[in-house]
């Protein structure tokens, strides 16, 4: 029974995590995603002064950033509503009804697009539009350039040890889930092979029967 209950909290602990993610996903990318078409839609270029590859990258960052969230914001609103109408049920087992378990890839890539391309896309559009915006003042873009790329290497090396930790710590929990399992395991076939002492009247009454 205690190894239910510890299963269940567990299964319960997962989907909290998955509604909270893609929460953060959904409000992350609706957000990002709106700023970037505002900033296609309102800029005012000059095009016989701005290159055509600065133009060319801008329009195509701009699009993969657009994309992306969009992708991401399509999956959390596809799988949001089925965990929330589970996580509002109050029963203990409607959390085998949920699928937070057998779409956990897809709750996974929607927080990966959400956060770390999704925001890497977002610095990068933020230079390149600063370069387009003040191509006729390049110390402006330079300033700009000079901020955001040290803000965009620190983002990366705060993804990498952030994930790094995170499955450390998971995989930490999973080793020791598992010597819990074992030594249950082992408390059973020791508790199994113990006869009990009704059983053990009960054999000797049957052998002196014999």
């Amino acid at each position: 029974m205690a190894n239910q209950h510890s299963v269940q909290a567990l299964s319960w602990r997962r989907l909290y995590l998955s509604r909270a993610k893609l929460k953060a996903s959904n409000r992350t990318s609706a957000l990002l995603a709106g700023f970037a078409m505002v900033a296609l839609v309102e800029i005012q270029l000059d095009q016989d002064e701005i290159p055509t590859g600065l133009m060319v990258a801008f329009s195509v960052c701009t699009t993969l950033l657009v994309v992306v969230h969009m992708f991401a914001l399509l999956i959390s609103t596809c799988i949001l509503p089925n965990i929330e109408a589970v996580s509002n049920v109050h029963n203990v087992n409607a959390v085998n009804e949920s699928p937070h378990d057998s779409l956990h890839c897809y709750i996974e890539m929607a927080w990966a697009f959400s956060t770390i391309f999704g925001i890497v896309f977002f610095l990068l559009d933020i230079i390149l539009l600063s370069w387009v915006k003040f191509h006729m003042y390049r110390y402006a873009a330079i300033a700009s350039t000079a901020i955001a790329i040290p803000v965009l290497i620190i983002l990366c090396i705060f993804a990498v040890n952030f994930y790094r930790n995170l499955v450390a710590h998971k995989y930490e929990r999973s080793t020791r889930g598992l010597e819990e399992l074992e030594s249950m395991a082992v408390e059973l076939d020791n508790g199994g092979s113990k006869s009990t002492p009704d059983e053990e009247g009960r054999e000797s009454h049957v052998i002196q029967h014999v």
